[in-house]
């Protein structure tokens, strides 16, 4: 058995550039939350999408193991458009109705999820029988966890929290199990 566990990051402050918004002051109060949650996993190895806020949102996880964040881009957020959306909601619907739609710029909700899947794929082969973390972000995790079982989707998405942790189990690369360890 293999476990992933998927931690959307804390809260950011905002800033135009996406690799760099860091987590706000509520967000650093959540990472060390993350991290409590976490402690008794038994965890072997953290990786993170490259984003500042992704990092920071499991940095003190894998330094309470001893470990570094290991950084894998196909866990970075998906692309929606390459200029800010005048309406986020409709923009991100939109990709959510028909995965092969994209915006200008931007990523499919099908070229996303392969991308994020591969990375996932990779790292079940990787760290077979480990525990481990992946700090990411909200949508390319759902797509992600699509790819395995349908009824997560865009309602899902729309629910959840920040941060967010859900853990699942595998054998080799086939789901067995669905367990959320924050949020209401």
């Amino acid at each position: 058995m293999t476990t992933v566990y998927f931690v959307r990051h804390a809260h950011s402050t905002y800033t135009p550039n996406e690799f760099k918004r860091p987590l706000s002051e509520k967000g650093e109060a959540d990472a060390k939350k993350v991290t409590h949650v976490l402690r008794f996993e038994n965890i072997d190895v953290v990786l993170s999408s490259p984003y500042l806020r992704a990092i920071q949102t499991v940095e003190g996880l894998a330094h309470l193991i001893g470990s570094k964040v290991e950084i894998e881009e196909g866990f970075k957020e998906r692309k929606l458009t390459e200029k800010s959306a005048e309406d986020f909601n409709e923009a991100i619907m939109k990709v959510w109705e028909d995965e092969t739609f994209f915006w200008e710029g931007g990523e499919s909700n099908l070229v996303a999820q392969q991308r994020g899947v591969e990375a996932t794929l990779q790292v079940l082969e990787r760290y077979k029988g480990k525990n481990i973390v992946i700090g990411t972000h909200g949508n390319i995790m759902v797509l992600i966890m699509n790819y395995f079982d349908s009824k997560y989707h865009f309602d899902f998405w729309k629910k959840l929290d920040m941060p967010d942790i859900y853990k699942l189990s595998f054998e080799d690369d086939l789901l067995i199990n669905v367990e959320r360890l924050w949020g209401k």
